[in-house]
C-alpha cells in the first residue's frame, strides 16, 4: 500500500485555505472560545487567511483550546461537544482536504458514516440487504460509549502513520488532539479523544475504526457502520454469538473502546433493528415509535393554536420539518404513517383557522362565498373536536392547503431501495 511522505507544503496553499474556509462556512456553526464569529472572521478574510498561512509556514501555528458544549440527547443524559475556534476548523478542514483523498477509497465498503456520497440511507438499504436477500437475520447491535472521546491518541497517529508519514503533519494533527478543552472558564488536558464537533475528528474516527472494519472482513463478517453506529449480520444465532465476542476483542482489546453492554444486544430482524432512526425488519422498514413522537412534538410546537400567527406564516414555517422529516424517512415502508399524519397536521391547521375566524360567523360566510348554502350548524370555533367537524372540511378542503403551498406528505415516494454488491 502507497505510502505518502511529504504531504505538510499542501496546506501552505492560500487558495487551499480560502477553500477550506468556504466549507467551514457552508457548515456554520458557532464561535469557539476567542469569541471570533464565521462573520468576524470573513470581515478581514485576506488578512486573516493570510495570517495563518504564514503561521502555517512557519510552523509557530498553536491550535487553541475547544469550547466544551452540552447537547441534550434524545433518549436522556448529554452529548459533550468540542467548538474549535474558526481559524483552527479551517486548518482541520485543510488537514482534511489532504488525507480524505488518500484514506478513504480504501475504507472498507460497508463503513456509511461522513463519507462523500455515502448516506444512513445506503447503510440502511446495505444491511436491508443482507437481511432479506441473504437471509443474514440474527444481527449484532453494537453500541459504543462516548466513541469519539474514547479514541486513543497513540493508536490514532499510528493508524495513520500506516499512510502517511509526514512527520509535520502528523504533529500537527497530535497538537490538535492535545490542545485541551475549556469548560467554563477552565482550562482541562486532553489525554484521549478527538472532540465531536472538530472537523478534523469524523475522518479521524474512520481512519481509526478501520481496523475494525477491516478485520472483521477478513474474519468473513458482515457488517454495516454508520460512525459508531455498528450492525454486524449473521445466518444464525451462534454465529451472531461469535461475532459479538470477535468485535469485542477488537474494540475493547485493540482498539481501547468501550462497548455499552445495556444496549449491545443481538436480535432478530422479526422483532426488528433499530438502526439509524428506523426499524428494519424481515420483510419491511419502518419509523422508529420515538422519531415519529419527536416529529409530532416539533409539529405542536409549529401549530399552537394560541398563536396568532397567520396561517400562511404557519405553513412556511412548518414546511422545512415536514420536507425534512419525510426526505429522511421516506427510506421507510411508511405510506400509511405518512398518510394519518399528514391528516393530522390538516387538522391542526383547521384548528389554526377556525381560532383566527374567531366566530361562526365568518365560517358560514366563507361557506358562502364557496357556493356551499345554509343553514350552517353553529361551532364553537376554539376547541379542537371543532376541527374535525364536516363544515371545517368544507371550509378548508384538502386541495386548498395544498393551495396555500403546504408540502403534502402523502405525495412522497417511499420506500426506496438501491442494490448493492458486496466487496
Amino acid at each position: 500500500m502507497r505510502k505518502f511522505y511529504s504531504l505538510y507544503g499542501r496546506l501552505l496553499d492560500l487558495k487551499g485555505l480560502y477553500n477550506a474556509f468556504k466549507q467551514v462556512k457552508r457548515a456554520k456553526g458557532a464561535a469557539g472560545i476567542d469569541g471570533q464569529s464565521l462573520s468576524d472572521f470573513e470581515q478581514n478574510l485576506v488578512e486573516n487567511l493570510t495570517a495563518l498561512h504564514q503561521e502555517l509556514s512557519l510552523k509557530t501555528y498553536q491550535p487553541q483550546s475547544v469550547k466544551r458544549v452540552e447537547i441534550p440527547k434524545d433518549g436522556g443524559g448529554i452529548r459533550l461537544l468540542g467548538v474549535p475556534t474558526v481559524r483552527d476548523r479551517i486548518v482541520q478542514q485543510a488537514i482534511v482536504d489532504v488525507l480524505d483523498p488518500i484514506f478513504d477509497p480504501n475504507f472498507h465498503p460497508s463503513s456509511y458514516g461522513y463519507r462523500k456520497g455515502r448516506s444512513c440511507h445506503h447503510a440502511i438499504n446495505k444491511a436491508s440487504m443482507f437481511i432479506r436477500q441473504y437471509q443474514r437475520q440474527y444481527v449484532v447491535d453494537m453500541d459504543l460509549s462516548k466513541c469519539f472521546d474514547m479514541l486513543d491518541h497513540d493508536l490514532i497517529i499510528e493508524s495513520i502513520k500506516r499512510r502517511v508519514t509526514d512527520g509535520s503533519l502528523l504533529k500537527l494533527i497530535r497538537q490538535f488532539l492535545e490542545s485541551g478543552v475549556m469548560i467554563n472558564g477552565t482550562y482541562e488536558p486532553t489525554t484521549i479523544g478527538s472532540p465531536q464537533g472538530g472537523v478534523i475528528s469524523p475522518l479521524i474516527a474512520n481512519i481509526y475504526l478501520d481496523r475494525f472494519d477491516q478485520q472483521m472482513m477478513a474474519r468473513n463478517h458482515r457488517i454495516v457502520r454508520y460512525a459508531d453506529d455498528i450492525l454486524i449480520l449473521c445466518c444464525t444465532k451462534k454465529a451472531a454469538e461469535n461475532a459479538y465476542e470477535t468485535a469485542k476483542e477488537i474494540l475493547e482489546g485493540e482498539l481501547k473502546l468501550e462497548i455499552n453492554k445495556e444496549k449491545s444486544h443481538i436480535a432478530h430482524s422479526d422483532e426488528g433493528i433499530k438502526f439509524l432512526g428506523v426499524e428494519i425488519k424481515s420483510r419491511y422498514t419502518q419509523i422508529q415509535p420515538k422519531k415519529l413522537t419527536a416529529f409530532k412534538n416539533k409539529v405542536r410546537d409549529l401549530t399552537r393554536r394560541n398563536g396568532g400567527k397567520p396561517l400562511l406564516q404557519v405553513i412556511k414555517e412548518l414546511n422545512p420539518l415536514l420536507r425534512g422529516f419525510s426526505q429522511y424517512f421516506r427510506i421507510a415502508n411508511a405510506s400509511k404513517q405518512f398518510k394519518a399524519l399528514a391528516g393530522w397536521i390538516r387538522r391542526r391547521l383547521r384548528s389554526i383557522q377556525l381560532r383566527l375566524w374567531k366566530k361562526p360567523e365568518r365560517l358560514h360566510r366563507w361557506l358562502k362565498q364557496h357556493n356551499y348554502k345554509p343553514p350552517f350548524k353553529q361551532i364553537n370555533m376554539r376547541v379542537w373536536n371543532s376541527s374535525k367537524s364536516p363544515l371545517a372540511s368544507y371550509a378548508m378542503p384538502n386541495q386548498w392547503f395544498t393551495e396555500l403551498g403546504l408540502f403534502n406528505l402523502e405525495t412522497v415516494s417511499i420506500g426506496k431501495v438501491f442494490t448493492y454488491e458486496y466487496k
